[in-house]
């Protein structure tokens, strides 16, 4: 195979029918040099005729299945920035949404949580117009979000594809290798279905970037563009503009592609990006400052806001305080896994080629945001890796073309000389997938199994809410969390609004001074550094007044709001707990009523030692911890007897006799004759033969399988 041939299967120009907006003239002859060629690639297969629809139905089809096969907890912003806000709008405030402080000081724009909002509001007049049960109604309120960030990931995915055929060529083995980077990503299966307002970001940073105008070239620019090229850059901008609205760090994206353009770009060029980009942002502005009117009732500007308390007030480094070199020692580790080396390698390989080849002008620009972005934001104290989350589908197109090189010659071919590559490509699926399920299923499930605890008690002690006038009267449970703050959904996973809960809060200290910022303690802080003082000044009666029974026992004596901002707080029917706090409220609640009447594993290992061991409930019903006994000792049974069972079979194992030419002795069940048992001898004229081996003969037929099991 040629060297042009070999090259253009990973670097090659895209044809002219599958051409874009501005696409350059590719000039006949060039001097430029070329990329050292693939060693040992195959050529490309025979174009086959993929329908892209097809792709997109199966991404829908597969991160359904992974949007409904989560079952752990990740950040708080996947409940009280998107959902909790949602639930408000859908329902009202009286439901008992749990509105953060950033709702509060204007630092979120509404534009994420009104999708929701809509989709709450459609799964709610489903289960109305079908009937369901509050629970079945409960569940289908839990699974919408979900359902439909699932299809907003396989956009992503989808896009993710299409940019990568678009730089490498159609049907090339680098844009299926991207496919592939995609659907194996462990980050991808553990967070791209979130309802993360970074996730939302990522798509539509993804969609985005197909409609950017790569080529926009002096070259290019003789002729006026058509108004098809025009609506599709508008299109981009307008996506981008809302991408910035959602997250106000993408905008380091869009100022450098922005920039790059205008630079190569003619006079006439040059006007026409400026009047876009004036064009659709001033619609994308409009637009939030008018859905934002409406939700907080007054004008205001969160992005504005949301620069001012992170960066002015430094109210970011509350949450956290990290390393510079954060998003190099875990960001891009924790985001590609397995592709990272073939991701160091596709950035080195591609900006040391810059100058080399015209047609490497797109990765180059990828490659220099996947460096640039996370270099802007390590001069910010507090650092999280989703924060370069959009950066992910880039990576991967970048990851490609090595991965490509690497693995291709392995799976493509029969040698023997790559059987390691081939092991290696296994191992590395293998480790992506078992990252991916016990991230999903494992790792943080009992903050989230605890909500369907505590909506299956609802179910049985709780009254339905009735409504007298304009006051509403509640009936239900109470719950209390004594967690670090946010360590569980709220309302979208409580979901009924008789469901009394309250739970530690974390405000962070906005508008105070420096001194007083270096002395503050949230209330979280305040319960985990004297848990005795804590409970004695804030809970209703300290220690001494506890309740005796739960308030589902008797009828209110009042009406309750189902809300968590109530202080000092009551004593609730069920208390939950991690596991690490257990010897110490056994020893501040000696005689109390509570006893422990659930407990679910949460995870084996946690970097914060207040969330360290199993989620614990107490209640007050003794009921129930008779019942929460009863099935554990059940439970200890079933363990000893496994146990005894998986002995028991051991020793059968270890009895059972050995069948080899020197195995001596007629017995089936044994090898050797123990003196006192006796056994029938062969004699000839009256004198006693000796016993001969025992073999095995073809003919011989075999013993039973229930035979074995005893013998």
């Amino acid at each position: 195979m040629s060297t042009r041939s070999r090259r253009q299967g990973s670097y090659a120009p895209k044809p002219a029918s599958e051409s874009t907006p501005f696409s350059p003239v590719t000039p006949t002859t060039s001097t430029t040099p070329r990329l050292p060629p693939a060693r040992l690639r195959p050529p490309p297969s025979p174009p086959r005729d993929a329908s892209s629809s097809n792709i997109l139905l199966f991404l829908i089809a597969f991160r359904l299945v992974n949007a409904l096969t989560v079952r752990t907890f990740f950040q708080p912003d996947e409940f009280f920035q998107s959902l909790e806000p949602a639930w408000k709008i859908a329902f009202g405030e009286s439901q008992g949404p749990w509105i953060t402080w950033e709702w509060k000081h204007q630092l979120r724009s509404s534009l994420h949580p009104l999708l929701f909002a809509a989709v709450y509001a459609v799964a709610d007049l489903l289960a109305r117009t079908l009937g369901l049960s509050p629970a079945s109604r409960a569940d289908l309120l839990i699974a919408a979000p979900g359902v439909t960030q699932a299809v907003i990931a396989a956009v992503g995915d989808y896009y993710t594809w299409k940019l990568a055929r678009y730089i490498y060529g159609g049907r090339r083995y680098e844009s299926w290798a991207t496919l592939a980077l995609t659907v194996l990503s462990p980050w991808q299966w553990f967070c791209s279905t979130r309802t993360l307002s970074n996730c939302l970001e990522t798509t539509i940073t993804i969609v985005a970037l197909n409609l950017w105008p790569w080529d926009w070239a002096p070259e290019t620019s003789r002729a006026r563009p058509d108004a098809r090229h025009v609506n599709r850059t508008r299109l981009c901008l307008l996506l981008a503009a809302y991408a910035c609205i959602l997250r106000p760090t993408n905008v380091l994206i869009w100022i450098y592609l922005g920039g790059v353009a205008l630079h190569r770009s003619t006079w006439e060029g040059k006007l026409t990006l400026v009047r876009e980009a004036l064009l659709s942002g001033s619609v994308v502005l409009t637009l939030s400052l008018i859905v934002d009117r409406l939700f907080y009732g007054f004008w205001t500007f969160p992005p504005l806001r949301f620069l001012y308390f992170n960066i002015a007030q430094s109210l970011a480094v509350f949450y956290g305080k990290n390393d510079l070199h954060y998003y190099i020692s875990q960001g891009y580790p924790l985001l590609l896994t397995t592709a990272l080396p073939f991701t160091l390698f596709g950035l080195y390989r591609t900006l040391k080629t810059r100058q080399a080849i015209p047609e490497n002008l797109i990765l180059v620009q990828l490659a220099t945001i996947s460096l640039a972005m996370p270099g802007v934001l390590s001069t910010i104290a507090h650092k999280e890796v989703r924060f370069i989350y959009p950066l992910l589908p880039a990576l991967h197109i970048l990851s490609a073309s090595p991965l490509v090189d690497f693995f291709l010659p392995a799976v493509a071919t029969t040698n023997r000389q790559y059987l390691p590559r081939r092991l290696v490509f296994i191992f590395l699926i293998l480790v992506n997938v078992v990252i991916a399920v016990y991230t999903t299923v494992f790792h943080a499930s009992g903050v989230i199994s605890v909500l369907s605890y505590l909506r299956g008690q609802h179910d049985i002690h709780g009254t339905v809410a009735s409504q007298v006038g304009t006051d509403l009267t509640y009936g239900g449970i109470t719950a209390g969390f004594l967690m670090p703050c946010h360590s569980t959904p709220w309302r979208s996973h409580l979901v009924e609004p008789t469901i009394h809960a309250w739970a530690l809060s974390c405000e962070p200290p906005v508008d105070l001074n420096e001194t007083e910022k270096a002395v503050y303690r949230d209330e979280a802080d305040q319960f985990y550094d004297n848990p005795s003082q804590f409970l004695r000044d804030n809970m209703v009666g300290g220690l001494r007044h506890i309740p005796r029974r739960p308030s589902y026992s008797a009828p209110p004596n009042a009406a309750r709001l189902p809300t968590q901002h109530a202080t000092p707080h009551e004593w609730p029917d069920y208390l939950i707990f991690f596991a690490q706090l257990e010897p110490t409220l056994k020893k501040l609640l000696p005689g109390a009523a509570y006893g422990e009447c659930w407990r679910t594993f949460n995870t084996a290992w946690h970097d914060d030692w207040r969330r360290h061991g199993d989620v614990v409930v107490w209640c007050l019903d003794g009921a129930e911890q008779q019942a929460w006994r009863a099935e554990k000792h059940k439970r200890e049974i079933e363990e000893r007897d496994r146990q005894f069972d998986h002995i028991v079979q051991a020793f059968r194992k270890d009895a059972k006799p050995s069948k080899t030419w020197f195995s001596w002795g007629s017995s089936p069940s044994s090898s050797w004759d123990w003196p006192w048992q006796r056994r029938k001898r062969t004699t000839l004229f009256g004198v006693e033969l000796p016993r001969l081996p025992e073999w095995n003969w073809p003919w011989k037929k075999k013993r039973g399988f229930l035979a074995d099991l005893w013998f």
